[in-house]
């Protein structure tokens, strides 16, 4: 029976790959595949001889004599959990997407138009790498990648240049998010997952993402597109008084989620409802203001067709813009994703790649297969098949490096890259053709920059 969850699973799995084919959302093959998967499961609980306890990380002894209603409550008890571990992810997911769309809604984040007044084609390349690389760390790789596009599309018009600057803001949006443990939904699932801490992620991969970023960044300026002037179109301030105020309240509440763990000892999930609490409040304050003061020198205080503006809570605007779609997707690849790991069909295999191949190549082909697949699933997939590696071991800092960065490499290989595909209308094709090579190099010049301090710093 472990062959048809298998092939369920591998199904579910293909569909997520081809999804701009067969334009379905991921979230619809992904959640049939968790269905499906515990289905068959829970229909076929006698047909099954292991059971990998994720709570001890270990199979359990003796499960295939154990009665109907004792196999029945245990994979109750494990779906529970596992559903528990998930919706943590998926709660400081809501809040920090919450949090970037309160910000967007006071027009915060247009305070970084004003930076980018450069007249060299270069330097505008420099200031959208390094602020994609800045911001992805904080806000996550999508998110930056959604913020630098439509910022890039009001100030460079002309198409052939623009879809330039967002493949290489995606290449930077992905290795700024590798580093921080909010910066990539992998990387926070490692953070979350407790496989790494936030001190000693910044501490081993942030040089190495900065290599990524930086190596990549400098092939690009050499090439023959980068070169000369550029005019930009003039930059028109959209903001408000509470821009800047909502963007360093906002940005700055995030950053704190994981200072708030590290204190309390609390899952980041905890500080991160309390940062979009912070965040809310000044919010409703700031747009009731507003909304007093449009109502009081507006051109009809009676109201009607001729008032200026209407009160609308900006939480309430916030929550109707969050990528729900991301959500469900996540929710089911990862619960498909544990029911493998129930049946130990990621134990098994685990045992087989560790006695086939190095644990560095093996994490290397990991980064090229995330450019392929989602590295969601992957990255879940791993959390099933390492569980005798301890907390901040290499092998998950590396890890997260390559499935973060690794999916530069092909358009379709992060979320950053579809949502720039779809944004900038970037082909699969040019992608393949003009930016592989580039986040190739820059993806092996942050391997090297990692082994050479793991061979020094331990």
């Amino acid at each position: 029976m472990e062959l048809y969850v298998l092939i369920v699973f591998v199904l579910g799995y293909f569909a997520i790959t081809i999804e701009h084919t067969i334009k379905i959302d991921k979230l619809i093959p992904a959640l049939a595949a968790m269905a499906f998967s515990w289905a068959i499961i829970a229909l076929n609980i006698d047909n099954f001889e292991t059971w990998f306890n994720p709570a001890t990380h270990s199979l359990v002894d003796g499960f295939s004599s154990f009665s109907y209603d004792d196999k029945m409550h245990l994979m109750e008890e494990t779906l529970l959990h596992h559903l528990g571990k998930t919706a943590e992810i998926l709660v400081f997911l809501i809040g920090a997407m919450t949090i970037v769309e309160i910000v967007d809604y006071f027009n915060g984040f247009s305070v970084f138009q004003k930076i980018i007044n450069f007249k060299t084609k270069t330097a505008i390349l420099w200031v959208f790498s390094g602020l994609a690389f800045v911001l992805s760390a904080i806000i996550d790789n999508l998110t930056a990648t959604i913020v630098l596009i439509s910022i890039l599309q009001k100030v460079v018009s002309e198409h052939k240049l623009r879809i330039w600057y967002a493949a290489l803001i995606v290449v930077a949006a992905n290795a700024g998010g590798a580093w921080s443990p909010i910066g990539d939904v992998t990387t926070t699932m490692l953070w979350i997952g407790k496989k790494v801490s936030t001190p000693m992620l910044i501490k081993y991969l942030l040089i190495p993402s900065i290599a990524c970023a930086v190596a990549a960044a400098a092939i690009a300026s050499l090439l023959p597109v980068f070169k000369g002037d550029i005019k930009l179109n003039p930059v028109k301030d959209e903001g408000n008084k509470y821009s800047l105020r909502m963007l360093a309240l906002g940005l700055g509440s995030i950053v704190c989620v994981p200072v708030f763990k590290i204190i309390t000892h609390l899952p980041p999930y905890v500080g991160m409802m309390l940062a979009l609490g912070v965040v809310s409040v000044f919010a409703e304050i700031y747009s009731n203001r507003e909304f007093q003061l449009a109502k009081a020198t507006g051109p009809n205080p009676d109201g009607g067709a001729n008032e200026s503006k209407h009160h609308e809570s900006p939480v309430h605007n916030a929550l109707t813009k969050i990528e729900l779609p991301s959500i469900l997707f996540f929710l089911g690849i990862l619960l498909a994703v544990a029911a493998l790991e129930s049946l130990g069909l990621l134990f098994v295999f685990a045992t087989i790649l560790k006695e086939s191949i190095s644990l560095d190549l093996l994490m290397v082909l990991f980064g090229f297969a995330s450019a392929v697949i989602d590295n969601v699933p992957l990255v879940a997939a791993s959390l099933g098949m390492f569980t005798e590696f301890a907390p901040d071991d290499q092998l998950w800092h590396f890890l997260a490096y390559c499935a973060g960065t690794g999916g530069s490499m092909l358009i379709i290989g992060s979320a950053a890259g579809v949502v720039a595909m779809g944004m900038e209308k970037i082909t699969f094709g040019w992608y393949l053709k003009k930016i592989l090579w580039i986040a190739l190099v820059g993806y092996f010049a942050g391997i090297g920059v990692f082994f050479l301090m793991r061979n020094f710093i331990g």
